[in-house]
């Protein structure tokens, strides 16, 4: 009687224990998450701990304790990619694991519009979730990356190919630059950038200027003409987006007086050639509209306010279209570039 109390207390209870421990991390690890799909999201320099902590209150694992075992045993406890990714319903832990260390994470999409300049798409990637702001410039300014283009610029301004684009939530800033700089390239390839008295360089400088002009694509060719003609005459540009470039950190949105007068690198009123740089991220109709400008002997041209311009070619009527369509309030009133029919 005593063997038999002690063969059940020493191996056949502890065996059953065993069992029923056994049973329990069984049902637990294939235990699936029962809610509908969601998206988790994995932060770049996030610990293990912070997302063993949110899976468990977000309901995609049952135990906290088991899944950190599970990833210290499978040896990848470090090794979580950054991004957003979908948790289906009915994942187990391992399907869990699975999905954040070797699934591939969602993409998000954004649009980087024509003209918009560094500053202002680094604003619309960090409203993305793609990668801060303060990284992107930083990237956009970074010798390394700036060598790629094989070109003396401070920044990468110019380069950046505004399009449509896929990212995974917090991508490296370099690898969305890189990204924008080998779409700019392939874009381009076909383009002969041979000109008359610009460089390559210079050729985008003037696009950036001419996307930043009018709201009108019809209109480019027409807008570089009358820049063309003004280089070939030695003319200042007298283009307000350069000058507004050149003051961007601290513009308001109007220009003023003495912003005109205020010497800088882009102020094409004070230098009498083309801006140190671009001044904005050009499309390829822009490119090939300063490649290929129309001929004519305007010099002169002054919005009317509805996304498009008047065209002369002497300052007398140039100064009296001011006077009809910018002076004149009647001219102005209920008209916005944004209403224009491209």
């Amino acid at each position: 009687m005593t063997k038999k109390i002690l063969l059940f207390t020493f191996v056949v209870l502890p065996l059953l224990v065993c069992i029923f421990i056994g049973a329990q991390i069984t049902y637990i690890f294939n235990q699936g998450y029962q809610g509908p799909d969601r998206t988790f999201t994995v932060n770049n320099g996030d610990t293990f701990g912070k997302i063993n902590h949110r899976l468990m209150k977000n309901g995609f694992v049952s135990n906290a304790r088991l899944f950190h075992y599970y990833a210290k045993y499978k040896g990848v406890l470090t090794k979580f990619r950054a991004g957003d990714f979908t948790i289906v319903r009915g994942s187990t832990m391992d399907q869990v694991l699975d999905t954040l260390v070797y699934g591939q994470p969602n993409l998000r999409s954004i649009t980087i519009p024509e003209g918009k300049n560094m500053y202002e798409i680094a604003k619309l990637i960090d409203k993305a979730g793609i990668t801060s702001e303060a990284s992107f410039l930083e990237a956009v300014q970074h010798p390394d990356l700036i060598s790629l283009l094989k070109v003396k610029t401070p920044s990468l301004e110019g380069y950046l190919f505004p399009d449509t684009y896929y990212f995974a939530a917090n991508t490296s800033a370099k690898n969305v630059v890189r990204t924008m700089i080998d779409l700019f390239n392939k874009r381009t390839e076909d383009i002969d950038f041979d000109h008359p008295f610009l460089n390559k360089h210079q050729v985008i400088i003037l696009a950036s200027v001419v996307e930043k002009e009018t709201g009108a694509k019809i209109e480019r060719p027409a807008i570089a003409g009358v820049f063309t003609n003004r280089l070939k005459k030695r003319m200042r540009l007298e283009s307000d987006p350069t000058t507004i470039y050149g003051i961007w950190k601290r513009y308001q949105g109007n220009i003023k007086r003495s912003d005109l007068l205020e010497v800088t690198p882009y102020n094409t009123y004070k230098i009498p050639a083309l801006p140190k740089g671009p001044i904005s991220n050009p499309s390829v109709e822009a490119i090939k509209a300063v490649l290929s400008p129309d001929e004519h002997d305007y010099l002169f041209f002054v919005s009317k306010n509805d996304g498009t311009h008047v065209f002369s070619k002497s300052y007398g009527d140039h100064s009296q279209a001011v006077e009809n369509f910018q002076k004149n309030n009647r001219a102005r009133k209920g008209k916005s570039w944004r209403n224009l029919k491209q």
